[in-house]
């Protein structure tokens, strides 16, 4: 494991809710180190793991095809305890910022909601309205995000972690690698939990049709990724579905779960499983639908 402990720092700080960050040098390039959170949904755990759900997670935009932050995991000792993290490969430069789609989406001045509102219909909306991306290539990014999101359960993809770097110089912007992927991957499941669900057809089948949902609201309601996706209502979906389904290599990914040392052999059997089923029930359904 890379010891981030004694690095370099920089004052420079980063937003966001999901956990500590550190500005670090490594290997002469500037990163985010994220610690982990508190597992406040699991008393069985005292931290979740999703530095792990980070660093797997943008691993596999890349293997799909959808340019995803660069990330490495290592220890960092705090206090004398020595914790899993994520270094995050800074994507900004001296002249170029990064910009939710919330700012964006806040440049619609008779937008339904605020930036953060994320009722789909909006969302598409401001796609087609903004004027800072090309809305084809746009709205055909949200919804490549949104099915590799639902492939990878991430229940958090709302208008504050996604979006585009902005160049103060020439003013002009292109979507950003995506970032933020902690969320995906059950986090906060640990070795007890785990033996329970994946001795149940129940309880995995649970977490592929009702849990866990989208951030993107439907008429007011978090949206089921299965309804959603099988529905096949969604014309940039459907095209995403066709684009991002036959990209999918379990073997690859299963060997890249494997490679996490981080990981209990329990938890590394339950990711292997849930995602050749959300894979099979959710996308490849939807896949022979359209075809």
């Amino acid at each position: 494991m890379i010891d981030f402990t004694s690095l370099p720092t920089r004052k420079k700080a980063y937003g966001g809710a999901n956990g500590s960050k550190l500005s670090v040098i490594y290997n002469n390039e500037l990163y985010m180190l994220k610690l982990p959170m508190h597992a406040i949904k699991n008393p069985n755990l005292s931290y979740t793991n999703s530095c792990t759900s980070e660093y797997l997670g943008c691993h596999i935009f890349n293997m799909l095809g959808v340019k995803a932050q660069d990330t490495l995991l290592g220890k960092y000792e705090y206090h004398g305890k020595v914790r899993t993290v994520v270094a995050c490969k800074d994507f900004t430069s001296t002249n170029t910022t990064i910009l939710d789609f919330a700012s964006v989406k806040n440049q619609i001045i008779d937008s339904a909601s605020n930036g953060y509102g994320t009722e789909l219909s909006d969302i598409l909306d401001t796609i087609q309205r903004q004027n800072a991306i090309d809305p084809i290539k746009l709205e055909e990014h949200f919804w490549n995000m949104f099915v590799i999101d639902a492939f990878i359960g991430n229940w958090d993809r709302h208008n504050g972690n996604w979006g585009f770097l902005y160049n103060q110089e020439n003013d002009e912007m292109e979507i950003a690698p995506i970032y933020d992927c902690g969320s995906a991957l059950y986090p906060q499941v640990d070795d007890e939990l785990i033996k329970k669900v994946i001795s149940s057809k129940s309880e995995m089948n649970a977490r592929v049709y009702d849990m866990p949902t989208s951030a993107i609201l439907v008429n007011g309601k978090r949206g089921n990724y299965y309804k959603m996706i099988t529905s096949l209502e969604y014309d940039g979906c459907n095209k995403a579905i066709k684009k991002i389904v036959p990209r999918i290599n379990l073997n690859e990914i299963n060997n890249l779960i494997d490679g996490v040392e981080q990981l209990s052999g329990l938890q590394k059997e339950f990711l292997k499983k849930i995602l050749k089923l959300r894979k099979e029930l959710i996308l490849d359904i939807a896949f022979s639908k359209i075809n």
